[in-house]
């Protein structure tokens, strides 16, 4: 049960993203001390990579969450591949990626991202996501987002607002460097004479968000902690994202048992509408 300072603070998407921030950019220096000394990497049972550094920054982030948000259920990548998923309901939950783009991570590309969010009925409506190599973070709450530079991955130096762009004809379109599909280029090709930049793990939802791209499709496997820490950060920003059947994304246990219930559907995020 959530004690009431937690339920407080989970009701302050402000105070909350503080927080989240803290935390991101703790996790986000030892992912970096991994970075410049390298790791040993290990597959999942679903083939995918992990490394100490993605462990690492779990902890941090767990640690912090727990110790503040004390019962506020909490679903986080590598908890979840080991079996850890526990009961989420309407009134608020963490979604965590420790190191999304651990493929950038272990080709030494700088895309690779550390992701926390809130999911109050089924919208994610506060979220991290931090760039340490990059040392540029965002984060959004309803109705501000904003972009901000950190001083030596150990503190903010400066935040500035950001909004999604009304649509560009043809549009920018934004699609993963590591998971490329021919859906993807087929939805591409529907725009002829788009222009297309290819960039890594959740800093796609944040290009659309900053304004410099219009469309993001994803015809390929996600999981929720993947995504939802930028969608909210989109949303923030006055962009939204949706079903290919045009219906609003949303967030929680679905369908299927284990880490399955927390798979996302394909889908499509774009900036703002044309005005």
């Amino acid at each position: 049960m959530l004690s009431g300072e937690a339920t407080q603070l989970l009701d302050d998407e402000a105070a909350l993203l503080t927080l989240f921030e803290d935390l991101a950019l703790a996790a986000g220096r030892a992912i970096m001390e991994h970075y410049e000394t390298g790791v040993s990497v290990e597959e999942k049972a679903d083939a995918s990579p992990v490394t100490e550094a993605d462990r690492a920054a779990e902890r941090i982030i767990l640690t912090g969450l727990r110790a503040t948000l004390a019962g506020a259920p909490c679903v986080s990548e590598e908890e979840a591949s080991g079996g850890v998923l526990p009961v989420c309901g309407d009134d608020g939950f963490l979604l965590v990626d420790p190191l999304d783009g651990t493929r950038e991570f272990i080709g030494r590309r700088p895309d690779f991202t550390v992701n926390i969010a809130l999911v109050r009925e089924g919208t994610p409506v506060a979220g991290v996501v931090y760039a340490p190599a990059r040392g540029v973070l965002y984060s959004g709450r309803p109705g501000a987002a904003f972009e901000v530079e950190t001083r030596d991955g150990k503190s903010i130096a400066g935040r500035r607002e950001i909004s999604a762009r009304p649509a560009h004809t043809p549009p920018a379109i934004v699609a993963s460097r590591s998971h490329s599909t021919p859906e993807t280029e087929a939805f591409i090709a529907r725009y002829p004479g788009a222009e297309t930049v290819s960039v890594g793990s959740s800093l796609k939802f944040c290009m659309l968000a900053r304004g410099d791209a219009d469309l993001y499709p994803r015809f390929g496997r996600t999981m929720q902690w993947d995504t939802a820490a930028g969608d909210a950060v989109l949303r923030a920003a006055g962009g939204r994202t949706l079903t290919l059947d045009g219906t609003l994304f949303t967030y929680g246990p679905k369908g299927g048992e284990g880490l399955e219930a927390f798979a996302n559907p394909f889908f499509i995020a774009e900036g703002r509408a044309a005005e």
